[in-house]
């Protein structure tokens, strides 16, 4: 029997132009580890991608951008990660720390552990565990050596700096990981109505 209303596969629109995660970050405040603000100002005027997808959504402030505290050892962990991302695009992997920020016997489980966001280019999947590690999501400026504050997950989900993450910033990182990105949700939704 053949479907009544199979519409097949719709044809999206390439985006030409390459954006980045530094793009995405660009006028956010810097932040140390543990450091952040409720609210805060944007420190520079919007970019030619935060223009065209509208993230900044007409508000002159910032919410949420807060990240987490770590710990000298961690730091000095994502401190090596940077350098090595920033250097020639290589992940850091558990065998190749100093024996003195290993924490555990075992080489082979989880080795890619620490991973940087490229700043130079897009990021990794954006995920709900995000919530429980930070290092997966280690920020690409070496002078803030953390792993990124909650409003840098939800630009990298493409969600508006006027939409607000109830809860504590754990469960604001969990509701951006399991959400599906706005962009991508307003694009699809696009489709399904011209379809019908």
């Amino acid at each position: 029997m053949e479907k009544e209303n199979d519409f097949g596969f719709p044809e999206f629109e390439k985006i030409v132009k390459e954006y980045t995660v530094n793009d995405a970050f660009a006028d956010l405040p810097k932040l140390k580890p543990g450091e952040g603000f409720a609210k805060t100002n944007y420190t520079a005027s919007k970019n030619e991608y935060l223009q065209k997808f509208e993230l900044r959504n007409g508000v002159d402030f910032v919410t949420q951008h807060i990240t987490r505290p770590h710990n000298q050892r961690d730091l000095a962990i994502y401190k090596t990660a940077i350098q090595k991302w920033n250097k020639g695009k290589e992940r850091l992997k558990y065998p190749d720390l100093p024996d003195e920020l290993k924490t555990h016997k075992n080489e082979t489980a989880f080795s890619d552990r620490y991973k940087v966001v490229d700043g130079n280019g897009v990021s990794h999947t954006v995920v709900a565990h995000i919530a429980k590690d930070g290092h997966y999501y280690i920020h690409p400026d070496e002078t803030q050596c953390r792993s990124i504050s909650v409003r840098e997950a939800a630009r990298l989900q493409s969600f508006p700096d006027d939409f607000y993450f109830e809860g504590s910033r754990s469960s604001a990182f969990k509701q951006i990981g399991n959400a599906v990105p706005p962009l991508m949700a307003n694009a699809i939704a696009k489709k399904i109505k011209e379809l019908l």
